[in-house]
């Protein structure tokens, strides 16, 4: 079985075409779904963030225990759990992933955006 990983926003408007790309992204069967309300918010923080601990913690158990092949970080369009810009989401979707690759599993790691009409765009 082969398993890739995201961390995405609770919002289930993205959770289904995130996990097909995701599939076929990384030729994944399964795809681990770590979620909160707006998690690059928090992320680009770094450990600043209270949820930092438990996203790390997931991330581990997908990386470690099921192998994950890749993971994927998630900014939306609409976010309620981050009502910003989609300039600023970017930023902060930068600012996650940077985090993520300083200590997180060694994983590939890529950013997406998910527009209004619920497609999927790699942007890192």
């Amino acid at each position: 079985m082969k398993f890739c990983t995201v961390i995405n926003c609770m919002d289930g408007r993205i959770q289904l075409p995130v996990i097909q790309y995701l599939q076929t992204y990384f030729k994944a069967e399964f795809v681990d779904s770590i979620t909160e309300a707006g998690p690059i918010a928090g992320l680009a923080q770094g450990g600043a963030d209270p949820r930092t601990d438990g996203i790390l913690k997931k991330l581990r158990v997908s990386a470690d225990l099921h192998r994950s092949l890749g993971l994927a970080v998630v900014a939306h369009y609409d976010c309620a759990g981050n009502p910003v810009e989609k300039e600023v989401q970017l930023e902060q979707l930068k600012a996650s992933i940077k985090f993520l690759r300083e200590v997180g599993p060694n994983l590939e790691i890529i950013g997406l955006w998910v527009d209004a009409d619920h497609r999927v765009h790699k942007m890192y």
